[in-house]
């Protein structure tokens, strides 16, 4: 599939990871993760709540889970069902609390369907997410090296 300015690409600690954002299913998720991208905002942040089966989290700058960028989006809850390789947001309690954390899911995770934010899908790279160091907190865990957009330079 040819890169375009809707492909993230996640180089982490178990090798490249590519996501097709989806700008059609959560437009104001989409344009607030590629700011924080193209800030660099995701660079050496951990995959700090990795359940075997389940999903890969990261995006949380202290590598708790309880940290953000300050911003908090509006929920854009979408049909697009969490299967094996969905992008999705990670959210507090508040449908509208979705900030810089996100998720990967290993499996299906139809129980999630309508009730949080899915804004991409791993295109390739899906194997590396597989071998993401599992746990909750994770030791010693795997991470985002360096995020950038595909179609930007470098």
């Amino acid at each position: 599939m040819a890169a375009t300015e809707n492909t993230l690409i996640l180089e982490t600690t178990q090798g490249p990871v590519t996501i097709e954002m989806r700008p059609d299913l959560a437009p104001n998720h989409v344009a607030r993760i590629k700011e924080l991208v193209r800030e660099g905002f995701y660079d050496g942040i951990v995959f700090h709540r990795v359940i075997d089966g389940f999903m890969a989290q990261t995006g949380c700058p202290q590598g708790t889970g309880m940290g953000g960028s300050g911003k908090k989006l509006k929920a854009e809850f979408n049909k697009e069902p969490h299967v094996r390789g969905t992008a999705s947001m990670a959210r507090a309690a508040n449908p509208d609390s979705g900030d810089s954390q996100f998720f990967i899911c290993f499996d299906d995770a139809s129980f999630l369907n309508g009730q949080y934010t899915v804004w991409g899908k791993v295109t390739e790279g899906m194997e590396n997410v597989d071998k993401i160091k599992r746990g909750e907190p994770v030791k010693d865990p795997d991470k985002i090296v360096k995020a950038r957009m595909a179609a930007d330079a470098g």
